[in-house]
Parts: structure tokens; sequence; C-alpha cells
């Protein structure tokens, strides 16, 4: 029988992502806790580190449209950078399918010709 393996879920990326998200729309963490229901204190307690509960984990997700899912991995399981990277040009509505795949093409093509570099050197 296989050993199931802990998710990890990085609430740090997850936290810094979220941040960057209010400041974007130009909001303020006050008008956050206003339209989400989360209470001022967690949102504090979290640029502190701390996890929220899951609703408001949920909540503030649902809020910024951002996935949990894309903030936990297993060790064994992390998805390629690359394949992250296409993933958010592919969701980008400011570029059409081509301008996409010519984008993937010049970061895979980079990220190769740079991954073995470093790991020659």
């Amino acid at each position: 029988m296989a050993v199931a393996q802990r998710m990890n879920f990085d609430f740090e990326a997850f936290y810094k992502e979220f941040s960057a998200t209010v400041a974007v729309r130009g909001t303020t963490w006050k008008t956050v806790s206003e339209q989400t229901g989360v209470s001022q204190s967690t949102l504090s307690r979290m640029s502190k580190g701390r996890v929220p509960d899951a609703a408001s984990l949920t909540t503030l997700s649902a809020w910024s449209g951002l996935n949990p899912i894309d903030f936990t991995s297993t060790p064994k399981n992390d998805p390629e950078a690359v394949v992250m990277v296409a993933r958010l040009l592919r969701a980008d509505p400011d570029l059409d399918e081509a301008s996409a795949d010519a984008l993937e093409a010049i970061i895979t093509t980079a990220y190769e010709r740079l991954k073995r570099q470093s790991s020659s050197a």
C-alpha cells in the first residue's frame, strides 16, 4: 500500500499574490474586509504569517481570483515552471492564442538554455 504524501500549502506565496491583487486593484484592506466579510483582525494576522480558517481562505480566494490549488503541491508533483507560466499567459485576457503561443515559445527556449547553463556550472 502506498503512503500518502502530505500536500503543502505555500501560504507565504498566496499572501504575496493576494497583497499584490489588493494593490493592483487600488483598494484598501478595510475595503477587502467590507467586501468579503473577513474581519480586519484576520487580515492583519495574515500579514504576520498566520493562515486563516478554511472559510476565510475560500472567501478571499474567490474575491481575488486566486486558486489555492495553485499554491498547493506535493514534493514530487510540482508542475514545471514553464507550464505554470504558460497557464498564466493563456489566462491573460489581453493576449490572443497566437500571442500566448509566441511568448510560451520564447520563455521555453530561454528557460531550457539557462537551465542547461546552470546545471553544467
